[in-house]
């Protein structure tokens, strides 16, 4: 859609929150690009004004403004209000002649998208994970986001093709995983699951093991809910005081200094997923070398030019269950899909 311009129009609040959800809203809409640029606007309260966010838009040299208030339902705001300000009668002539057409949306409406996500707070508040549609009539009845990855992971079969059937079936869907979410299909090539790695994992889920991650990215990409219906907890050490103090008092990375304070707190039987530092794999190595660790599992793949091959290399060497990606390649996504994958293929094994 080129040329076309999207503003957001939210009724405007004393509170920041207003702002700043319609602004995340906004940046949403920026990064899937349907649209050459994205702005918000409020009625009251706030700037930038409805009539401000067009001439702003205006200068951008765009040819085409659509303007979408974020409201739920058709009202006074929508079908009295916001017209008047947007100046339809007014602007439109004025506009056209400067080569740019208005088009005034409607608002959200009921959605089943909208329901979704309601379902899901909802749930979430009740400390459950939202669950799977009972009844799908058609294609088009199936949330967009799970025809996408329904989709995708078709894609991804199709493309990694006989390769699949030369590894173990357990590992096929972390692998798939982890190519969806790089969409990078040679992480199958440089995915490295040891015997019993997945097994291990998912064993430990449904025991609810505690799960410790080496920083909060990846602690922040794995639902909390669904973890804690096994049991388990998530952990993430970095912004502990004491791994401060430690890292202060020792001279280490603070990833290290976390791993050494969440050792010392206990890591038998635990998954340790190490996303993004070097030094927290290589600490953690050490520890387990020296029995003072005994993870069930660890979930080893950080990315970067200094270290991160070799202390995967160094993972790869102990007796603990493991999962790495070899070479420089790696990060927190990764970590998040390999562990999400198991964590998956847990509820199945529990639901059977």
């Amino acid at each position: 859609m080129d040329k076309t311009g999207l503003i957001l129009i939210g009724h405007g609040s004393k509170l920041p929150h207003n702002r700043e959800n319609l602004e995340k809203i906004a940046e949403i809409l920026r990064k899937r690009a349907a649209f050459e640029t994205v702005e918000i606007s409020f009625m009251v309260r706030n700037n930038p004004t409805i009539p401000e966010a067009i001439e702003t838009l205006a200068k951008k040299g765009v040819t085409k403004i659509v303007l979408i208030p974020a409201f739920i339902a058709q009202g006074v705001h929508t079908t009295q209000e916001i017209p008047e300000m947007i100046e339809m009668k007014e602007k439109e002539p004025l506009l056209k002649e400067r080569g740019i057409k208005l088009a005034y949306g409607e608002p959200l409406g009921p959605d089943e998208r909208i329901a979704e996500i309601i379902e899901e707070k909802a749930l979430q508040a009740l400390g459950q994970e939202a669950h799977e549609a009972k009844t799908i009539t058609n294609a088009y009845a199936i949330p967009a986001s799970k025809r996408i990855i329904t989709t995708s992971m078709s894609l991804i079969r199709q493309e990694l093709g006989d390769s699949l059937e030369t590894v173990p079936p357990e590992h096929v869907p972390v692998i798939e995983r982890v190519v969806h979410t790089t969409a990078d299909p040679e992480f199958a090539k440089l995915l490295v699951i040891s015997e019993k790695a997945v097994e291990a994992g998912v064993s430990a889920i449904k025991g609810g093991a505690k799960i410790v991650t080496d920083v909060k990215m990846v602690k922040a990409g794995i639902n909390e809910a669904r973890v804690k219906r096994f049991g388990g907890r998530i952990s993430s050490y970095t912004s502990d005081k004491r791994a401060v103090k430690l890292a202060h008092d020792q001279l280490l990375t603070k990833s290290a200094a976390a791993m050494r304070l969440a050792v010392k707190d206990g890591l038998d039987g635990a998954i340790v997923l190490i996303g993004n530092a070097p030094t927290a794999a290589f600490e953690l190595a050490e520890a387990v070398k020296q029995g003072l660790a005994k993870p069930a599992l660890i979930v080893a793949v950080p990315v970067g030019y200094v270290g991160a091959a070799e202390s995967k290399e160094t993972v790869t060497k102990l007796s603990t269950p493991f999962v790495i990606v070899k070479g420089r390649k790696g990060g927190s996504p990764i970590a998040v899909a390999v562990f999400n994958a198991l964590l998956t293929m847990a509820e199945q094994e529990t639901k059977a």
